[in-house]
């Protein structure tokens, strides 16, 4: 069953985050995945919801997400992620 990827970002160096950018698509499309939603302006249509960035992936399956999360090569952007911007992810199965 289909994966989702859920995320949401607040970039407090956006120079760093660009590079990060350049190194997670190559690991996304390693593992199958894909960008849905990739940074689009957002709207909040119920309660206080607001980020700065979203983003959304999907995956063949929740493993295969899980494989990526924590793969070799997403390692590197995964830690440059971690310090250009602070934010929320997860994952869930979809239909």
């Amino acid at each position: 069953m289909p994966a989702l990827v859920v995320v949401e970002v607040e970039i407090h160096d956006p120079e760093m985050y660009e590079e990060y950018k350049k190194l997670s698509l190559p690991a996304v499309e390693a593992f199958g995945g894909r960008f849905v939603v990739r940074g689009a302006q957002t709207e909040s249509l119920e309660g206080d919801w607001n980020p700065q960035r979203f983003v959304v992936l999907e995956f063949p399956s929740v493993a295969r997400a899980k494989e990526w999360w924590s793969s070799e090569q997403y390692t590197i952007a995964k830690k440059i992620r971690h310090q250009a911007s602070h934010g929320k992810m997860l994952v869930v199965e979809s239909v």
